[in-house]
C-alpha cells in the first residue's frame, strides 16, 4: 500500500491514498489576510503556484481565510465536492462550491475506498476540525494547530502531519501547540512517519501580530522522538514524499 504527500507551504497539503487524490487547506495564490485589515497581519507567498492537477476532493480543517483562503479556492473547480467544518463550509457555499459535505467531530464521509473522520480540533473561536483519513490499509491523521480530541482511542496510523512548534501570543496563550501535542500523538498513533506542518513555507509575514508571536521548539529537535522508530521530516516545498508498506 502506498501514501503520497506533497507539501503546499503553511497548512496546506496533496495527499493520495488509493489514486485518490486530497487537496488540504490550500493558500496557493494572493495574499493571506484577516479582519480587521493588513496592520494586524498580512501574509505574501515567495512564489505562487497552480492548483493541482486530477484533484478528487478539497478538504478544509478550518474557516479560517489561511486555511479556507479565498483567493485561492476562487481558482479551484466549484464541482470539487468538499468536505469541511461547517465555518470553512460556509466559505465554500459562499465561493460556489456545488458539492459540500459538512462533517462535525466523529461524523465521516465515505465514498469508493476512502473514509474521512471528523475530529476535534482547534477552537478559533468555534471548534473546527481534524481528519483522520484512510483507504485499506493506509490512514492519515491531520489537524493543523496541535488541538487533539480527547475522544480519540489509542490506534495505529501510518502518517501523522501535524505542526511541531508551539506559537503563543501576550494575553491569548498559545494557538499553535504542536510541541506539546506531539508526544500525545506518537502514543495514541504509533506513526511510522511525522510530517511537520502549518508552519513552513516560503511565506512572508508583516503586521502587529506578527511582531508579538513567541516561538517555543524546532523542527531540528530530534529529541522529540528520542527513543521512537518514528521519522520527523521538515517537509521541502512542491515535493512529493512517497511511503510503501508491505
Amino acid at each position: 500500500m502506498t501514501i503520497k504527500a506533497t507539501y503546499y507551504g503553511a497548512n496546506g497539503w496533496v495527499i493520495e491514498l488509493d489514486k485518490t487524490r486530497i487537496l488540504i487547506d490550500p493558500w496557493l495564490n494572493g495574499e493571506l489576510t484577516f479582519p480587521p485589515g493588513d496592520w494586524l497581519i498580512k501574509g505574501e507567498l515567495s512564489k505562487e503556484v497552480e492548483v493541482p492537477i486530477g484533484i478528487d476532493f478539497l478538504l478544509l480543517t478550518q474557516g479560517q481565510p489561511d486555511h479556507a483562503h479565498p483567493p485561492t479556492l476562487e481558482k479551484i473547480n466549484k464541482s470539487i465536492p468538499v468536505i469541511a467544518s461547517q465555518a470553512a463550509s460556509n466559505v465554500a457555499s459562499k465561493m460556489g462550491f456545488t458539492q459540500i459535505n459538512t462533517l462535525k467531530p466523529s461524523e465521516s464521509f465515505k465514498e469508493n475506498n476512502i473514509n474521512i473522520q471528523a475530529t476535534s480540533g482547534a477552537p478559533v473561536p468555534n471548534i473546527e476540525n481534524g481528519y483522520i483519513i484512510e483507504s485499506g490499509l493506509d490512514s492519515i491523521y491531520i489537524e493543523p494547530h496541535g488541538f487533539l480530541d480527547k475522544n480519540i482511542k489509542p490506534r495505529k496510523i501510518d502518517l501523522v502531519i501535524t505542526p511541531v512548534i508551539d506559537f503563543s501570543l501576550p494575553l491569548a496563550g498559545k494557538f499553535i501547540k504542536g510541541k506539546i501535542v506531539l508526544p500525545q500523538l506518537l502514543k495514541l498513533f504509533n506513526p511510522t512517519t511525522v510530517l511537520a506542518s502549518t508552519t513552513g513555507g516560503e511565506i512572508t509575514f508583516t503586521g502587529i501580530i506578527n511582531n508579538l508571536i513567541k516561538v517555543d521548539g524546532s523542527v531540528e529537535d530530534m529529541s522529540l522522538l528520542k527513543d521512537r522508530s518514528t521519522s520527523l521530516i521538515n517537509p521541502v516545498l512542491l515535493k512529493e514524499y512517497i511511503f510503501e508498506k508491505n
